[in-house]
Parts: C-alpha cells; sequence; structure tokens
C-alpha cells in the first residue's frame, strides 16, 4: 500500500498533576520510533513524514485547580495542536482534496493530544465525518462537574463528543465525532458517575477480557461494520494504559487487568477491517518511571502498523 504517513508529537502533560509526558515524543524519536516504523513490513512502500511538534511552553506545569488543572493553558494548546496537523497533513498533500493516502500518526503526549488531532483532521478535512476507536483503561468521560481530580486528561473522550465546559470543548472544535460513531475499548477504571454517563450515552464500551476473546472481537466487528458504512474512516486513540502492564511497558498510569499487545492490535486490525483509519494516536508513555523503553517504542510501531499498514 502506497500513501504517506505524516508524525506529529504533541509535547504535552498539561492535562495532569505530574509531568514528563510532554518529553515522550522526543524521547519516541532518539529511540528510533520512525526507523522502527520504516522497518515494519505492513508499512513498507509507505513514505514517513516527521513534521516534529506543536509548540507548547510549559508543557507541564503545576496546578491545584479541582476542577480542570491548566485550564486556560489546554484551551491555548489544543487549538496549535489542531492548526500544526492541519497545516502537515495540508503540506504533505491530499488530505485538503480528500485523499485519504495521507493519514496521521500522533505521538504524545497526554491523551488531551487526541482531541486537537481529530480537531485537525477535520480542518484538513472539511466535512469528514469520523467514527472513533478510543483504546484506554480508564473512560476520559468526565467533565469539570464530575472529575474527582481535576485532571482534564480524565475528560478528552467527553470533549470530542461536546461534552463538558463551552471553553474546553470549543478548544477542540468539539464535538467532532457523534457519540453512535464512538466507542471506548478496554475501559477498567472508570469513577461512578462517569461510568453512568457512559451507560446512559449512546458510545459503544468493549471491556479488555471480553475483546480476548473470538466472540468479543465479533462483538467488536460488528460495530466497526454499522459505524464504518456510515463514516468516512475512523481515527484510533490508543492510550497505551489500556496494555496489560506485566508486558513491562513504560506507562504513566499502568493498571492491571488490560489486553495484550497481541489482542490489541487483533482489535484495532477488525476496525481498521471496516473502514479506512485515518488517524493513529498513541498517548501516555512516560519514559524514565519503570517499564522496558525499547519495548515500549516496538509496542508503539506495532500498534501503529495494526492501524495503517497495508
Amino acid at each position: 500500500m502506497n500513501g504517506t504517513i505524516v508524525i506529529v508529537g504533541s509535547p504535552t502533560a498539561l492535562g495532569g498533576h505530574f509531568e514528563g509526558m510532554e518529553r515522550t515524543p522526543a524521547e519516541l524519536r532518539r529511540l528510533g520510533i520512525v526507523e522502527r516504523l520504516a522497518a515494519r513490513p505492513g508499512l513498507a512502500g509507505m513514505q514517513l513524514r516527521d513534521a516534529g511538534d506543536a509548540a507548547n511552553d510549559p508543557g507541564w506545569a503545576p496546578d491545584p485547580d479541582p476542577r480542570a488543572r491548566n485550564r486556560a493553558r489546554i484551551v491555548a494548546y489544543l487549538p496549535r495542536l489542531a492548526d500544526h496537523v492541519d497545516r502537515a497533513l495540508r503540506d504533505a498533500g491530499g488530505m485538503g482534496g480528500g485523499n485519504a493516502g495521507t493519514r496521521l500518526l500522533l505521538v504524545g503526549g497526554d491523551c488531551t493530544s487526541h482531541a486537537g488531532a481529530l480537531a485537525g483532521l477535520r480542518r484538513a478535512r472539511p466535512g469528514i465525518r469520523l467514527g472513533l476507536a478510543w483504546f484506554d483503561a480508564h473512560g476520559d468521560f468526565n467533565t469539570p462537574d464530575t472529575t474527582p481530580s481535576g485532571n482534564v486528561w480524565g475528560m478528552p473522550f467527553a470533549m470530542i463528543l461536546g461534552r463538558g465546559d463551552p471553553d474546553l470543548v470549543s478548544a477542540c472544535d468539539g464535538p467532532t465525532v457523534r457519540e453512535e460513531d464512538a466507542a471506548l475499548l478496554g475501559g477498567q477504571v472508570l469513577d461512578e458517575t462517569e461510568s453512568r454517563m457512559l451507560a446512559a450515552s449512546r458510545v459503544a464500551h468493549f471491556g479488555a477480557g471480553m475483546l480476548g476473546t473470538a466472540a468479543g472481537l465479533a462483538a467488536l466487528g460488528a460495530w466497526a461494520a454499522t459505524v464504518g458504512a456510515a463514516v468516512d474512516g475512523f481515527y484510533v486513540a490508543f492510550d497505551l494504559d489500556a496494555l496489560d502492564p506485566s508486558g513491562g511497558w513504560a506507562l504513566a498510569m499502568p493498571e492491571p487487568g488490560g489486553m495484550s499487545l497481541t489482542t490489541a492490535a487483533a482489535a484495532i486490525r477488525v476496525v481498521r477491517g471496516s473502514g479506512p483509519i485515518t488517524g493513529f494516536g498513541a498517548t501516555a508513555v512516560l519514559f524514565g518511571r519503570g517499564g522496558d523503553p525499547d519495548r515500549t517504542v516496538d509496542a508503539v510501531a506495532t500498534l501503529a502498523e495494526a492501524a495503517l499498514g497495508g
């Protein structure tokens, strides 16, 4: 399969209560992510174009706000990230004209990055309707009114779907995805109110254990086929804490009971089988606090190949 994959870094940890993830895009490059992608058989024949990082200084700052930490900084950053994605895709050629051969690979950074990435995709391809497969051990469906932590990285899934405070939703051009076109995959650590909101929404939910079975993948396939018939493509948001930490990954917030890498890649391929994946984002990698960096970079490459490979 020919085409161009545009790589964009999102150097932000503004969404949470500790620093480090703002350095992840630079660390992934230092550890050879571009070279590893180029060596993947499924990505053979594709052009990898590194468009660098969106501007973000500071990438993290302490903030005790109990409703939305670093709100003003995030509201300023997400439009910059969206602009960076938009420009990078247009510079690569094709997105403005609807050429699905040019696709996005986002490397973060915390998972608020996906909200900016989706806004950028929509700016590059006005009118596109996207399905969203949100892989995460957490729900990320809180709002400033429901959050127990004040961490905005617990809100981007909701923001993308148009839920939450108007300034946060507007910062990512929300809603950029319809609830009936979205699914949470691997979510297992949910706050009570968040869980109730998800259950009452039109968002599909596939648990980590379920996806490890043939029946679970078949159910995911039915969802993807139905949504794929209505959308122009999918965006896959992958918070690496969806993976079980027994794999030795370098994660920001590891949670036991997650998916194996094999299961995660299989689930992504099921989604890809029902429509083109226009963008893939990998977030929540954190180096220097445990886990094997080399294995983690390989995991990012494996997931990207599953999403964007031929």
